[in-house]
């Protein structure tokens, strides 16, 4: 991986080419995105709404995402604090918590292999046989946190964060004020796709909506096709979308500069690298992308609804079928990217600040260079 060159953007889109194309399609720098992006990334690790674990229990996590290897467990003590820890027992490396739903930890954590004991803070507590051994315990001996902090429903947890998390979440604080705690969970419009493409593609076409005219008719009648406002972060993007129609509901956020007097009737913000909250007047969509290898990719789709009866109106209304022609699209640029005729392209520059603003995000961490401002 050290061998790997310095992946450079322009900081002047009108100026920059794309990511180059390996970058998306080679195995090698799929395994180094993992190590210096992924596994450095806030996740999503519960959304229901509901304390992820409640006092006294423990609860092992999936992975935080499935190509990064890190066994982690939520614990809440009695007092219902709850912390994000390893789960792998300082003795000998054995996982201490099966993955699956929360369960009663009778006061401690205790090794299935040795009995090696931990109190719910992560702290040491006791080994059998232990006797005459020097320097022990350690601070080394204690579980090691991970941070873990919460967003109104949303939990999210980073093994070594790349970004503070309020610098992080602070778009989706004003964009979704309250974080969405009174909405209604809508598992029956909750689903997860899989798409035959790499991740970085998917949030490609994510942050642009150069291609809505030519993709999603139903999406392009709803909006104003002359207003459309691309916001760069300091870790993201917000996309505004605008009603066609005065009488559309509108969205209680501030508009951009094209949107002076016009109805905001979406908001899409990008969470660098995978987390996306798509804003409309019915409610919320989480998409949660899950990078599965070097050219797969599963995004899960959670709703949460605030007016059912807005559901089929405006820019919000049939997501399944927008999402459906997003892979669609998606799969065929992913074959594009591996023909040895293709090396980088170039931005539309008043149309793809979005997709700019992710390479050059991507680009600071995988060269470990600081985050360009916005």
């Amino acid at each position: 991986m050290t061998s790997l060159p310095r992946v450079e953007i322009d900081p002047d889109v009108a100026r920059a080419g794309t990511l180059p194309s390996e970058v998306y399609a080679d195995p090698a720098w799929h395994r180094a995105i993992v190590d210096r992006v992924l596994r450095r990334a806030w996740h999503v690790v519960s959304h229901d709404g509901l304390p992820p674990v409640r006092a006294g229990e423990v609860r092992g996590l999936p992975r935080l995402s499935p190509c990064v290897e890190e066994p982690l467990l939520l614990a809440a003590d009695d007092a219902g604090a709850v912390r994000c820890l390893s789960n792998v027992c300082t003795h000998r490396g054995n996982v201490l918590v099966d993955e699956g739903p929360a369960r009663p930890a009778a006061g401690s954590i205790r090794c299935g292999y040795h009995g090696r004991r931990f109190a719910l803070d992560g702290r040491f507590l006791s080994m059998p046989r232990s006797e005459g051994a020097k320097d022990f315990p350690s601070a080394a001996d204690d579980l090691p946190r991970v941070p873990l902090e919460t967003f109104g429903r949303f939990h999210f947890a980073s093994v070594e964060p790349l970004l503070p998390f309020e610098r992080w979440i602070a778009p989706a604080r004003e964009v979704l004020a309250g974080g969405a705690a009174g909405w209604a969970p809508d598992p029956a419009s909750s689903r997860d796709y899989e798409v035959a493409a790499p991740w970085t593609l998917y949030v490609d076409n994510y942050l642009e909506g150069f291609h809505v005219p030519f993709l999603h008719g139903g999406l392009a009648e709803a909006l104003d096709p002359g207003a459309y406002d691309v916001v760069p972060l300091p870790g993201g993007v917000l996309q505004l979308g605008y009603a066609a129609s005065a009488n559309e509901p509108a969205l209680d956020v501030r508009p951009g500069p094209k949107g002076r007097g016009k109805t905001v009737s979406a908001a899409w913000l990008w969470l660098f690298p995978t987390t996306m909250l798509n804003v409309y007047p019915w409610g919320l969509s989480l998409n949660v992308v899950e990078p599965l290898g070097p050219d797969r990719t599963r995004v899960r789709f959670a709703s949460f609804v605030r007016d059912a009866s807005l559901r089929k109106v405006g820019a919000g209304a049939d997501l399944d079928r927008v999402e459906r022609e997003d892979e669609a699209v998606v799969e065929r640029v992913a074959r594009g990217v591996r023909s040895s005729l293709y090396r980088r392209g170039r931005y539309a520059p008043s149309e793809e600040a979005g997709v700019h603003r992710f390479h050059r995000l991507l680009a600071a961490a995988l060269n470990g260079d600081p985050f360009p401002p916005p």
